[in-house]
C-alpha cells in the first residue's frame, strides 16, 4: 500500500508540474551545479514527464522512477531520476519557475 501512494503522489507532483514554465534549469555534478538550460515547461506524455527548454528536451523520465522535492522557497524543484532522452544516465536538475510569461 506504501508504494502504491508514493506513486500516486509523485504523479499528483508531475500533474501539477505540467504546463509550468521555467526560468533557469542548473543541474547538479559532483559538488557544483552548472546552467543547462533557460526558459522552458513542464509536459506530461503518457506516464513520461518532459523537461524542455530553448526548443529541447532537457530531460525525459517515467514519472514513476522519478524524485521530486519542492525547493523551501516553493519558488522550483529539484527532479531525480534516469533521462531516458540521454542514454538512461542518472541526473539531478534543480529548476526554477517563471512566475509570468
Amino acid at each position: 500500500m506504501l508504494f502504491k501512494k508514493k506513486k500516486s503522489l509523485k504523479r499528483k507532483i508531475a500533474k501539477e508540474l505540467d504546463g509550468k514554465y521555467i526560468k533557469v534549469i542548473t543541474e547538479r555534478k559532483n559538488e557544483s551545479e552548472e546552467t543547462v538550460g533557460k526558459t522552458g515547461a513542464f509536459i506530461i506524455k503518457g506516464e513520461e514527464i518532459l523537461v524542455y527548454s530553448e526548443e529541447k528536451v532537457v530531460f525525459r523520465s517515467l514519472i514513476d522512477d522519478t524524485d521530486f522535492s519542492p525547493l523551501l522557497s516553493l519558488g522550483g524543484v529539484i527532479i531525480h531520476g534516469n533521462d531516458i532522452e540521454h542514454s538512461g544516465m542518472e541526473r539531478t536538475l534543480v529548476i526554477y519557475y517563471t512566475y509570468h510569461i
